[in-house]
C-alpha cells in the first residue's frame, strides 16, 4: 500500500463563488501546506513530497422548471440552453481564476501542485465521490454560517461531506461571520 509521505499529501478545497471558499482555500494554503512545511525538518521524509492541491468547483445542475419553457418560446430552444451553458462557463472560469490567483504566489515558492476539478450535480454527492475518487488526506471547505433556519431548509454541505468522506475534514468560518 502506497503510504502518504511517498506520494505526497492530497488536499481537495471545496471552491464556489462566495468569499468564504476563498477565505478557506487561503487559510488551508498558510495554516496547513505553509505551516507545516515550516515545521517539517529537511531530513523528514515530508521533505522532497509534493502537497497536491486540488481546487474542486461543482456546478449546480441545470434548473428544470418552467421558466425555461417560457424563455423557449420567446427566443427559442437553442438561444436559451446555449445562453445557459456560456453563463456556466464563464462563472465556472471565474471561480477558477480567482482560485488559482490566491494559490500563484504559494505554488512558486514552495513544493504544491495544485490541479483544478469541476464537477456538475448535487455538491454534496459530487465532494464526497471526489475525495474518495482521488484519495484525499483531506478534505478543507469554507463555512457560509446559515442560521438554523435556513441550515433546516438548505442543509449543510459541510456537515454532509464531514459524515460521509473517511478522511479528516476541516471546515473553516470566515472571520467576519465570528
Amino acid at each position: 500500500m502506497e503510504t502518504i509521505r511517498s506520494r505526497g499529501r492530497k488536499i481537495v478545497v471545496g471552491v464556489d463563488e462566495s468569499e468564504e471558499s476563498m477565505y478557506a482555500l487561503s487559510w488551508c494554503l498558510n495554516n496547513i501546506i505553509i505551516a507545516n512545511s515550516h515545521q517539517t525538518n529537511y531530513h523528514d521524509d515530508y521533505s522532497n513530497t509534493t502537497t497536491t492541491l486540488v481546487i474542486l468547483y461543482v456546478k449546480p445542475p441545470p434548473p428544470v422548471y418552467s421558466a425555461i419553457d417560457v424563455a423557449e418560446y420567446l427566443f427559442g430552444k437553442n438561444d436559451v440552453v446555449a445562453s445557459m451553458e456560456e453563463y456556466s462557463r464563464k462563472l465556472v472560469e471565474r471561480v477558477m481564476s480567482r482560485a488559482e490567483a490566491i494559490c500563484i504566489n504559494y505554488t512558486t515558492n514552495f513544493n504544491i501542485k495544485v490541479e483544478k476539478k469541476v464537477g456538475s450535480g448535487d455538491a454534496r454527492q459530487v465532494i464526497c465521490g471526489a475525495v474518495e475518487k482521488l484519495g484525499a488526506d483531506m478534505l478543507v471547505m469554507g463555512s457560509h454560517d446559515y442560521g438554523f433556519f435556513k441550515r433546516a431548509l438548505l442543509g449543510s454541505v459541510s456537515y454532509d461531506c464531514a459524515k460521509q468522506v473517511k478522511c479528516p475534514v476541516v471546515v473553516v468560518k470566515h472571520p467576519k461571520n465570528s
